[in-house]
């Protein structure tokens, strides 16, 4: 754990190295001591069709979903938070919106092989 998922506007891609950005992002979730480096796993999800308010799909947006086993502190969820907002905000001012969300998947049913 964790699950670090980028998803983006098309068109955020023409304006930014998505590879790159999930990169740091990626190596903000192994920096920041909370997990073992061979459990964190991070993909972008390009997103094709998308409504902002009423701006319809006029806006870019980059939105990261960070899912990890319970037991975390809201401290500890919420500097990771900042850290990888930080990173987001650093490389990705120029997209008109950026967000993080923070999930806590159960232990007693999360299942995995390898």
């Amino acid at each position: 754990m964790p699950h670090l998922v980028m998803e983006y506007s098309n068109s955020a891609e023409e304006r930014l190295n998505m590879q790159g950005l999930l990169e740091d992002l990626h190596q903000v979730a192994i920096d920041s001591g909370l997990f073992s480096t061979k459990d964190v796993k991070s993909r972008a999800v390009r997103v094709h069709s998308w409504l902002v308010g009423d701006k319809g799909n006029s806006v870019d947006f980059i939105h990261l979903t960070l899912e990890l086993l319970s037991g975390r502190t809201a401290e500890k969820k919420r500097e990771l938070s900042r850290a990888l907002m930080d990173v987001l905000a650093d490389q990705a001012s120029h997209i008109d919106s950026l967000t993080i969300n923070v999930r806590d998947m159960e232990q007693e049913s999360f299942q995995k092989v390898g």
